[in-house]
């Protein structure tokens, strides 16, 4: 096939994957929202501070950065951003992430992990 016919073949194969890569970033959001509000929403709020801090923008935020919430000193202490990684290893084991600090709730599944790190890539 000629490169000239090949090239609009090539630009709709592009736009359907990127369409289904967004479609299952949505949908890993709202799954995330869902375990969210089952597991994170006694004390986080998507915008606003309840018990923990606002999660409001927490995707690539510097840990323990916002200037109106009280962090423990463990979690001060990290240093670093709420990478994916971070954020991953946090959800996983929070006493072993940061030793001494106060969230004490985990998201035992890595598929549930993954999803609320994708609803919480979605706050701005």
């Amino acid at each position: 096939m000629p490169a000239s016919k090949s090239l609009p073949a090539l630009v709709l194969s592009a736009s359907l994957l990127a369409a289904g890569v967004m479609s299952a970033t949505a949908a890993a959001a709202a799954d995330g929202a869902k375990v969210f509000n089952l597991q994170c929403r006694t004390c986080h709020a998507a915008k606003s501070s309840v018990a923990g801090p606002s999660l409001n923008g927490v995707a690539g935020r510097r840990i323990a950065g916002l200037s109106d919430f009280a962090y423990s000193s463990a979690l001060k202490s990290k240093g670093g951003s709420w990478t994916d990684a971070a954020l991953d290893a946090y959800l996983a084991a929070p006493a072993k992430f940061a030793p001494g600090g106060r969230m004490f709730n985990a998201v035992a599944a890595p598929g549930d992990r993954a999803a609320v790190i994708a609803y919480l890539k979605t706050l701005k």
